[in-house]
């Protein structure tokens, strides 16, 4: 499906990035891999170098920083013309109730899981369109662009906004036969289950472990969903729902609009029943 192609992923250190990389690399295609974990990602490129993948450039930098993301798209196009597959997989995640969100997490958000797409979108797509070879292009979302989830407005203005630049650029490029594939995994094992930050949540809480184990039991994982979308890539499929339980909520959001509220409304008032930082605080003073 993606031999002799040349394919662009981001966030290859670890998780869905890497593999999908992992993924491609067994397909025969020639990998261009970036990440912010500049060790991760040097220990991902070896990996897949030393099983026989083609890696033909690597650089650890900030998607969220677009002259960086220049200059690696113009040192590409040096080296090895112009790509055929672009994937856009790099994220982070940041929750919290709308009070205790402060403005750095909303800007962060917005620039590395919007303007960090859309920055690669820029220095990528324009030559691949000019090449007139076709190609594809891949846009990881969420199942927070697709659903109202609790304290997920940071993420969700992110994700939200990447599904929406998708459903214009799938049309957009249609006519350059680019096909656009967006993606929309719901739980997914990933080293982001421990690293998601819950803002003004204490990390250690016993009531959020077991939620992270739930969330852990349900989840697939990143090689269901590399595999999900190198097959949505081959058959040019524009959504991808990577799980049961994103396809039967995306089901019910639009055929049973009242359940799919009172279960929102469910998930809700289950996670303001986490107890924030500022009343384990409260609580301590009392004790004490």
């Amino acid at each position: 499906m993606l031999r002799g192609r040349k394919c662009l992923v981001t966030g290859a250190a670890s998780g869905i990035g890497l593999a999908v990389a992992r993924r491609a690399a067994a397909d025969g295609a020639e990998l261009v891999l970036t990440d912010i974990d500049a060790d991760g990602l040097d220990r991902a490129a070896a990996e897949l170098r030393a099983g026989g993948g083609r890696v033909c450039a690597v650089r650890a930098l900030d998607l969220a920083n677009y002259e960086a993301v220049r200059s690696f798209a113009d040192d590409v196009h040096a080296a090895h013309d112009s790509l055929d597959v672009v994937m856009n997989v790099a994220g982070i995640s940041v929750w919290g109730a709308v009070e205790r969100l402060e403005h750095r997490h909303w800007q962060r958000a917005v620039d590395v899981n919007l303007m960090g797409p859309i920055h690669v979108i820029e220095c990528f797509i324009p030559p691949m369109v000019r090449a007139g070879r076709g190609g594809h292009l891949v846009n990881v979302s969420s199942a927070a662009g697709l659903f109202g989830l609790p304290w997920h407005a940071a993420y969700s203005a992110s994700k939200f906004g990447l599904r929406g630049v998708s459903e214009v650029l799938r049309y957009d490029l249609a006519r350059h036969r680019i096909g656009v594939s967006l993606v929309c995994p719901g739980a997914v094992d990933t080293p982001l289950v421990d690293g998601v930050e819950i803002v003004g949540v204490d990390a250690n809480d016993r009531q959020l472990r077991r939620l992270k184990a739930r969330f852990r039991r349900f989840a697939v994982s990143p090689e269901k969903v590399a595999d999900d979308i190198v097959r949505a890539v081959a058959a040019n499929r524009y959504l991808v729902l990577t799980s049961l339980d994103v396809r039967l909520g995306h089901w019910l959001q639009r055929k049973f609009a009242l359940p799919y509220e009172l279960a929102m409304r469910q998930l809700n008032d289950r996670l303001h029943a986490l107890p924030s930082v500022s009343r384990l605080e409260e609580n301590k003073c009392r004790d004490a």
